[in-house]
């Protein structure tokens, strides 16, 4: 975007056949817009203003992420001059604890693409979401809002890329949130936020759900079975977040990530931060009672294969990551080769819920034969890759590798399957999950499939006819 405002050298021919520079970036005149170079990458808005304020009024500041620069467009021409000729004179202006390049512009204003020029500040905001590698959903949006005033409205949209409106309650709010906020990613190295002033005066909420929630009705479309949503709450991130920190830390997808991740193929991974185990690799304690997002929740009791009891959806407020995973990894998992014809979402999640926690499940419908899973964690899809790749299944060799997904998106009309039954499911917070607790992944044996099963929870009284009758009624071993 900065190619908008800055440009080449450019020469023309003058009258005595020589040519002559028409343009100098280096050299611009002096004009109440400047140009800033060298940014840090954490940089926002706020810091901008709070660098340049002293040399005059500012009236406004575009950013320009990725290429860690930005412009400012102040109220006069002097206060450009006076920033600018500061800095000729060897100083330094440090933006985010990090020294600037600052000249003039070659625009006289900062031109916003396809906006009025003339929008005044609105109390709704417009949040385009750049990078978005991670769910963004009304909680994300009013945990990071809430701080700089009273968030009346959210509705997320995501019809070109990811975009949401807020809105605050006064002017203000919106002016403290778009300063502070402008700029900032939600997570680190990712969802960074560009904001402007929207248009619309008020938003309009049909129903209150993970795109769209009206904080001032909070019963609007309320949820049948659920419980109040902590979005209707004002005490969601209350302090305002460091600068040059990221607003949140990674998201956990799914329930409590597997305690004891080791290596791929190690078993449990003993070590510090959990019970011991029989692997050799750190291990990753989580207390218990956090749901999909990671945020404390009750689970009602739920029916096999992920019916749940209580709300459709649960918070989806993203916590704090598992040590040693990195976010941007993603923990999705591509599957190929499915027997379609013995196959289908609550089958996949029993062969997969083996080694990790299953989040969603996805069979696509553009490649016959495949699905996608997401685990809780990028340590589960190793070890379900370790254990599962190229075993049979129904008669057919299984192909597993690491999807270049992230997360895999809500899908809203799934296709049917073979069997009738829908080809995406959400088992957040299922608890037919083995690794939600500590002591429920202690139990768990990480192995190849193979000839022998491993019963658990089996009662005393149990013959070995009633086990042969079981086995009978399942079909036997699919693998």
């Amino acid at each position: 975007m900065a190619d908008n405002y800055e440009h080449s050298n450019k020469r023309q021919r003058t009258d005595d056949g020589s040519r002559g520079e028409i343009e100098n970036r280096f050299r611009p005149a002096p004009s109440p817009c400047v140009h800033v170079r060298g940014l840090s990458e954490h940089a926002i808005e706020g810091d901008l203003v709070e660098a340049v304020q002293h040399f005059g009024t500012v009236r406004d500041v575009m950013l320009m992420p990725r290429k860690r620069q930005a412009l400012i467009e102040f109220e006069d021409l002097n206060g450009a001059k006076n920033c600018v000729d500061y800095c000729l004179q060897g100083n330094s202006i440090y933006v985010a604890g990090q020294p600037a390049f600052f000249n003039f512009s070659l625009s006289t204003k900062i031109q916003r693409p396809g906006e009025e020029d003339t929008r005044p500040p609105n109390h709704v905001l417009l949040f385009t979401i750049l990078n978005p590698q991670y769910p963004i959903t009304v909680d994300v949006m009013h945990t990071i809002n809430s701080p700089y005033g009273q968030v009346l409205r959210i509705v997320i949209f995501k019809k070109n890329g990811v975009q949401a409106m807020v809105e605050f309650d006064t002017v203000d709010s919106a002016k403290r949130a778009k300063q502070s906020l402008n700029g900032a990613d939600i997570y680190s190295g990712c969802c960074t936020l560009k904001i402007e002033y929207a248009k619309p005066a008020r938003l309009n909420v049909v129903k209150n759900d993970n795109d769209s929630w009206d904080y001032t009705n909070p019963s609007l479309g309320a949820e049948k079975n659920g419980t109040c949503l902590a979005r209707s709450c004002n005490d969601l991130g209350k302090e305002s977040p460091v600068r040059g920190q990221p607003l949140l830390q990674e998201p956990r997808f799914g329930s409590a990530p597997a305690p004891y991740n080791g290596p791929a193929g190690t078993g449990f991974g003993g070590g510090p931060g959990g019970p011991p185990g029989f692997g050799g690799g750190p291990g990753h304690y989580y207390d218990e009672g956090f749901d999909g997002y990671g945020r404390p929740g009750p689970f009602g009791p739920g029916e096999r294969f992920g019916h749940k009891n209580g709300p459709e959806r649960y918070i989806r407020g993203p916590t704090v990551n598992y040590e040693g995973t990195a976010g941007a990894q993603g923990a999705v998992c591509m599957v190929y080769g499915l027997n379609m014809d013995k196959l289908n979402c609550d089958k996949l999640f029993n062969l997969f819920c083996l080694y990790g926690n299953v989040v969603r499940i996805k069979f696509l419908k553009s490649k016959e034969g495949s699905a996608m899973v997401q685990l809780g964690d990028p340590i589960s899809v190793e070890r379900a890759i370790a254990n599962l790749n190229n075993a049979f299944c129904f008669g057919n060799k299984l192909q597993l590798s690491m999807s270049k997904q992230a997360f895999l998106q809500e899908v809203p009309n799934p296709h049917d399957l073979y069997d009738g039954t829908i080809s995406y499911k959400d088992y957040m917070g299922n608890r037919n999950n083995r690794f939600a607790n500590p002591e429920a992944a202690q139990k768990n044996r990480i192995q190849s499939p193979s000839k022998i099963l491993h019963f658990f929870n089996a009662p005393p009284t149990i013959t070995e006819a009633e086990i042969f009758e079981w086995r009978i009624y399942g079909g036997g071993s699919g693998g």
